[in-house]
């Protein structure tokens, strides 16, 4: 199983590739995807987080307990978004540290399923913030992105501590 990529690593700050095969090799990244976020535990995962630099993200909100709140998203896109939210996010990314991050309290989204066809879905509060998260990952924007220059900064201390540490390895 592959393991979640942290800061520091390149394929986390590019913009990740169109998918445009949708076969068995796609399903299975998708199910080993699911489970290395189970394990983590996380609620969403990218698959550039996993090395993998393609639009593709999985939300799971319940981490594993409830099938019917996986959400696969290919090539997914914000189509609406209204209300705010400010709110703690970590990230399987940047493992111990959290950031407090403004994001939109409802998000319809647009993306395809796993057969390629295209769907919609709406959600609000911490889901909406959830599948905002992983498709900024897809685009390369990170949450340390989306707060202050000064938090930004603190954040990059701390991960600069760990890497002399020994504990953080990009």
């Amino acid at each position: 199983m592959r393991e979640i990529v942290v800061y520091g690593d390149p394929v986390l700050t590019e913009k990740a590739s169109p998918v445009e095969v949708f076969d068995e090799d796609l399903a299975r990244l998708a199910a080993e995807m699911h489970a290395i976020m189970v394990k983590a535990p996380g609620v969403g995962l990218a698959a550039p987080q996993i090395g993998v630099p393609v639009q593709m993200a999985i939300v799971d909100v319940s981490v594993g307990e409830d099938p019917d709140e996986l959400h696969i998203l290919i090539n997914p896109e914000v189509i609406e978004a209204e209300g705010a939210q400010k709110g703690e996010e970590g990230c399987l990314s940047f493992p111990d540290i959290t950031a407090v991050v403004d994001r939109p309290l409802r998000v319809r989204i647009r993306a395809q399923n796993l057969a390629g066809h295209v769907v919609e879905m709406q959600a609000e509060g911490f889901k909406a913030r959830a599948f905002c998260h992983e498709i900024d990952h897809l685009n390369g924007v990170l949450m340390t992105d989306r707060v202050s220059r000064l938090k930004r900064e603190m954040i990059k201390k701390k991960v600069q501590k760990r890497v002399k540490a020994g504990t953080w390895h990009p």
